[in-house]
C-alpha cells in the first residue's frame, strides 16, 4: 500500500463534497446569502459561546438586540440559566475563532482553552477586541428554524475598531 502526498496547498477536492446541490438548496437560505452580514461572538457564563452572524441592534433609550440563534446550542443553555450574555463584533484577524466557535475549526482543550480573554459578568470577551456589548435577556421564541432572542442592552465597553468581519455568501470578507 502506498500514499500519494499532495503538493503543498493543493486541494483533494475542488469544491465541498458535503455541500447540497445549488438546484437543491432552499431559496431563503440563498437569498439571506447574499446579504452581508456582521459576524459576532455571543458568550455566556458557563463559559458558552456561538458564532452568530444574525445579529441586530436598535438604538433607544434602552438599547435593544435581536438574534438568530440555535435552540440546541449550549449557548442557549447557558443564556437561559444565567439570564444575560455578551456579545462581541469580531474582526478579521479572529476568522480562525469565528470558525471555532461556529463548530467548523477544531478546539483540543474546548472553546476557550485557545486565545486571551476578559471576565465579564455577562461571560467572557475577546482580550483586545473591538468591544462588546452586555445584554440582559428579555425573552426568545422560536422564529424559523432558528431562536429569536430579544435582550436590552445594558453595558458598552468599546475599544480601537479594526474593522468588521463580515460573511457573505458563505466566506468570510472585510472591508476595504
Amino acid at each position: 500500500m502506498f500514499h500519494v502526498n499532495p503538493e503543498p496547498g493543493a486541494q483533494i477536492h475542488h469544491s465541498d463534497p458535503f455541500a447540497v446541490p445549488a438546484d437543491k438548496r432552499s431559496p431563503v437560505r440563498r437569498f439571506r446569502g447574499r446579504l452581508a452580514a456582521p459576524v459576532t461572538l455571543w458568550t455566556a457564563p458557563g463559559p458558552a459561546g456561538l458564532t452568530v452572524s444574525s445579529t441586530l441592534v436598535a438604538d433607544g433609550d434602552p438599547g435593544r438586540l435581536l438574534g438568530l440563534i440555535d435552540a440546541e446550542s449550549d449557548l442557549w443553555a447557558a443564556v437561559e440559566e444565567a439570564g444575560r450574555f455578551a456579545v462581541a463584533p469580531l474582526s478579521p484577524g479572529h476568522r480562525q475563532l469565528a470558525d471555532r466557535f461556529a463548530g467548523l475549526f477544531p478546539s483540543p482543550g474546548g472553546l476557550f482553552a485557545i486565545d486571551s480573554w476578559a471576565e465579564t459578568p455577562y461571560g467572557p470577551v475577546p482580550a483586545g477586541g473591538g468591544g462588546w456589548a452586555g445584554c440582559r435577556l428579555d425573552g426568545a421564541r422560536e422564529y424559523g428554524w432558528s431562536l429569536l432572542v430579544e435582550a436590552t442592552i445594558e453595558r458598552v465597553e468599546l475599544t480601537d475598531d479594526g474593522g468588521p468581519l463580515l460573511h457573505h455568501r458563505g466566506r468570510y470578507h472585510e472591508l476595504g
